[in-house]
């Protein structure tokens, strides 16, 4: 193995190909057309384009990566996380095409990569399970019967995806028609396929994890377990290493069923065996990732070891990288800096980083895919960087990470830093003989502060501002004001000529900053986001009642619904499925 094509983008390209590097391997970078400046591009030993800007056309076009491992000479294919990593046609083709793979078989790829197989491989090794679907379901109906007899909530889920595409929560069962289509587009999008299965869905449990590694010689450790309970829309936000406030028994079930489960498929490679752990204590089998996780990195810094350089020796044929399960030093969080509007409901973000100040200091580290000036596309997920805090003990790391956070600066878009500086401080989150978040806590008990709290709501998001350092009474004190006024106060203009220049947005002449369309004329539906139209759910004319769902809008592979703002006639659509809408934007009236 000598030459390693990174069939990614973002972070975890840029992550691998630093680990060829450490490795002495050379890299091969690919990049849709989006991504040509991107920085995993010019970290690369080599760059080739994909051509095309949708993931379809780009990362998740096998004939392409294929064709560029072979003019490029890799030997080798590391397909990262999300896109092709748990497709085990792309991991079968590339080793008929005389590739490398690194990352498990298509065999096991296919036995624990799909949801319902997992389950029942699950069941023979004795996992903790609750009850599901016995396959995949086809129709809206079959959900439906299912709970009928099981009760609400339920969750449908792709059976080939991860990360939270594809999964959708049924609390009504009015719902089921809808949650089931939008499971299964999601699912297309992101994964290429679109077979959902169903199961009940545990009420506020917490999501812990146990980070695998197996080689090609029959031996599995458990590297570490992580908790990773701070979610919103289903995806994971803050991870910490090792899972706290497990009890013997739970740590014990956890590392037994998870080694029975990778040694039943033959696994080899990084890997993730997942659980949901309820309220009651009671431990239930969640399913397989089987790849490399986002959150990795923890696990690397609280068990010193480099799981990337594992996954590279192992695929050529070496051993693990120590023989026992590791036992975890210190304690470290990941905080994932997406590109999304926490006062909005998180809605992903696309633009383009105005200024990126990474922190520094003991136990800190930036794994990125950005810099500033960097565009972040609406086509692919809503990832930054990440931040990875470690300290001697849980309290330790997170009063690092507190620091760390007040430290990190990010303009030109929206970000989930606001969220994760406050998070650090919630007593749910940080007690110190129990946690008290769920997957569900972000939405039902700290939502609820997002609408009227002004650091999850700044006054002009979209505005440019800068931050100038001023005494009053003598003790400094950081004002920021938006970048046009400040300018212009530079230059000796009025404050009136500095707004004029900066208050026109993206709606157009005449429409200020922070104000929207609706605003400016409150019959004016508006796009919540930036992205693409997936499908109008009323027709023209129609009567709404404020809050009704009515248009459907997806970017950076995620779904979100755009709900009637006011009661009346929907009329007047001006966009249509397929077409790109930005923030703010009008889609259509409400009105007489």
């Amino acid at each position: 193995m000598q030459k390693v094509l990174i069939a990614n983008r973002g972070e975890i390209a840029v992550r691998i190909i630093r680990a060829c590097d450490d490795a002495g391997l050379e890299s091969v970078a690919v990049y849709a057309g989006v991504d040509a400046d991107a920085l995993h591009v010019n970290a690369a030993t080599e760059a080739w384009t994909l051509g095309g800007d949708s993931p379809a056309d780009s990362y998740l076009n096998v004939g392409k990566l294929l064709d560029i491992a072979r003019r490029s000479g890799a030997d080798a294919v590391h397909p990262g996380y999300g896109f092709l990593s748990e497709n085990a046609d792309f991991a079968q083709a590339a080793l008929d095409a005389g590739l490398v793979w690194i990352g498990p078989t298509p065999d096991a790829i296919r036995v624990l990569g799909n949801k319902v197989s997992a389950r029942e491989l699950a069941i023979r090794v004795g996992a903790p399970l609750v009850a599901g679907s016995e396959g995949t379901v086809e129709t809206a109906a079959e959900v439906r019967a299912f709970a009928l007899e099981h009760g609400l909530p339920v969750a449908i889920k792709a059976a080939f995806g991860g990360g939270g595409r594809g999964l959708k929560v049924v609390w009504d069962m009015d719902a089921i028609e809808e949650s089931f289509d939008s499971a299964v587009r999601e699912s297309t999008a992101a994964f290429g396929r679109g077979e959902c299965f169903v199961e009940r869905f545990l009420h506020k449990p917490r999501h812990v994890e146990a980070q695998i590694l197996a080689d090609t010689r029959g031996n599995v450790i458990v590297v570490g377990t992580r908790d990773c309970s701070l979610q919103r829309r289903n995806q994971k936000l803050v991870e910490e290493a090792p899972a706290p406030f497990l009890t013997p028994a739970q740590h014990a079930q956890i590392y037994t069923s998870a080694k029975a489960i990778c040694l039943a498929a033959g696994y080899t490679g990084a890997g993730t065996v997942e659980y949901l752990l309820a309220q009651d204590g009671t431990i239930s089998f969640l399913e397989v990732n089987t790849r490399l996780q986002v959150e990795h990195p923890i696990t690397e810094e609280t068990s010193g070891i480099d799981l990337v350089l594992a996954q590279l020796t192992i695929a050529a044929g070496g051993p693990l990288p120590v023989s026992a399960d590791p036992e975890p030093r210190g304690h470290s969080f990941e905080f994932r800096i997406n590109a999304e509007d926490v006062g909005r409901g998180f809605l992903p973000c696309p633009g383009t980083v105005a200024t990126f100040t990474v922190p520094t200091g003991p136990g800190i580290r930036v794994d990125t895919g950005v810099r500033a000036g960097d565009l972040v596309p609406a086509q692919f997920d809503s990832l930054l960087a990440k931040l990875i805090v470690t300290g001697a003990n849980r309290q330790q790391a997170l009063r690092r990470a507190r620091r760390a956070l007040a430290e990190f600066e990010i303009t030109g878009l929206p970000t989930v830093l606001p969220f994760h500086r406050a998070v650090v401080r919630a007593p749910a989150f940080t007690g110190t003989d129990r946690l008290s978040v769920h997957t569900g806590w972000i939405q039902a008990d700290f939502a609820e502060h997002l609408p009227n709290d002004p650091q999850f709501n700044p006054v002009t998001p979209e505005a440019p501002r800068h931050t100038i350092s001023i005494e009053i009474d003598g003790r400094r004190m950081a004002l920021g004001l938006p970048a046009g006024l400040l300018d212009a106060l530079v230059r000796g203009a009025g404050p009136a000529t500095g707004l004029a220049a900066a208050s026109i947005s993206a709606e157009g002449p005449g429409v200020p900053v922070g104000t929207t369309a609706s605003e400016a004329d409150p019959s004016i539906l508006s796009a919540t986001m930036g992205g693409s139209v997936v499908k109008w759910l009323v027709e023209p004319g129609t009567a709404v009642t404020e809050g009704d769902p009515v248009l459907v809008l997806e970017a950076m592979k995620m779904e979100s619904i755009v709900t009637a703002h006011r009661t009346g006639i929907l009329r007047n659509p001006t966009v249509h499925p397929g077409d790109a809408v930005a923030a703010n934007s009008a889609v259509a009236s409400i009105g007489d």
